[in-house]
């Protein structure tokens, strides 16, 4: 058969399960704010957050990634397809120079084709939109994917700018090839603009991620709605037929700003940022799977999913719930 004329393109991927791990350390509002000179009240009214979690001396970012990754594979139930591509979202492993992904691999897929992809924030729409799109080219069958961020190893803990902001933690999905000929996962929006790239960023000069947070929060008020938009359009649906809501939890108010942009105060809106703090790739899958699990959100509903941050990346899509 001539390369020229390959055969039919399998179907899209899907959402089959999903999972979350984070730190049993518990850093309070007043521990945070204790470091920077700020009260717990004023840390809560200008990010929305109450706590946030941090991994403690002796655990790491792969013991963190694996729980979440046995839990999306506990949650997908047992199928005939077996996993062959394992997909790691990171922008903060620092445990060594070895990528995440084949350590997954060697967990749940030994001879599963790896990749590592940093997106920073946006990693797991990347992700998903990388697995989607492999499923459907007929690369891949079942596929892993896990956003996991060890942000507090990344911030200096007296930088009132991201301090107070980033916690620790990990989220995971299975996807597999959708068999009843509907599309589970819509068209991926996204994108990125370079020339912002030093917003957030880890200097030469610095070892510490640094943030210019006023900045920031205007960039992803003006800009973000845009590509939620045209991710709805790329859908064929309208926000009106959103029922789920899950932006990057980056800062209680810049949810608040896009649920109001875009006309989703109907829908179910994720605020995991209120327990979790902003871990970055790992905070779309953490809340979803939040969600699913406390019954807020229901199995076939439409999500919409909106990542963006460092970069600066930006990414969207509507899937259908699990």
């Amino acid at each position: 058969m001539s390369l020229l004329s390959p055969p039919t393109l399998a179907v899209g991927g899907r959402l089959r399960g999903l999972g979350a791990a984070q730190p049993d350390s518990v850093l309070s509002g007043e521990v945070l704010g204790s470091r920077v000179g700020r009260s717990a009240e004023w840390i809560e009214t200008r990010t929305g957050i109450r706590e946030l979690r941090a991994l403690a001396a002796g655990e790491s970012l792969l013991d963190l990634a694996t729980q979440a990754a046995a839990d999306a594979v506990r949650d997908a139930g047992p199928s005939t397809a077996r996993i062959d591509l394992v997909i790691a979202a990171t922008c903060s492993n620092r445990d060594g120079q070895v990528p995440l992904a084949p350590e997954l691999g060697r967990v749940f897929a030994p001879d599963a084709a790896t990749l590592d992809l940093n997106a920073a924030c946006s990693g797991f729409c990347y992700s998903v939109a990388a697995a989607d799109a492999l499923i459907r080219s007929g690369s891949a069958r079942r596929v892993l994917v896990v956003a996991a961020e060890h942000m507090t190893g990344l911030v200096d803990p007296s930088d009132l700018g991201t301090s107070i902001i980033f916690g620790d933690g990990a989220g995971a999905a299975v996807l597999d090839a959708a068999g009843d000929g509907d599309v589970h996962i819509g068209p991926v929006a996204w994108g990125s603009d370079g020339s912002q790239a030093e917003l957030i960023a880890i200097p030469e000069h610095c070892q510490s991620l640094t943030m210019a947070g006023q900045q920031v929060f205007r960039w992803a008020v003006d800009e973000v709605r845009h590509v939620a938009t045209q991710a709805c359009a790329n859908a064929g649906v309208t926000p009106a037929e959103i029922d789920v809501f899950v932006p990057h939890q980056a800062n209680a108010r810049i949810v608040d700003a896009l649920t109001t942009q875009l006309g989703l105060e109907h829908a179910t809106i994720a605020r995991d940022i209120t327990i979790s703090g902003n871990t970055s790739a790992a905070s779309i899958p953490i809340a979803l799977t939040k969600l699913l699990r406390d019954g807020s959100a229901k199995p076939g509903q439409l999500a919409l999913l909106v990542g963006f941050g460092a970069g600066l990346t930006y990414a969207a899509q509507v899937v259908r719930l699990p």
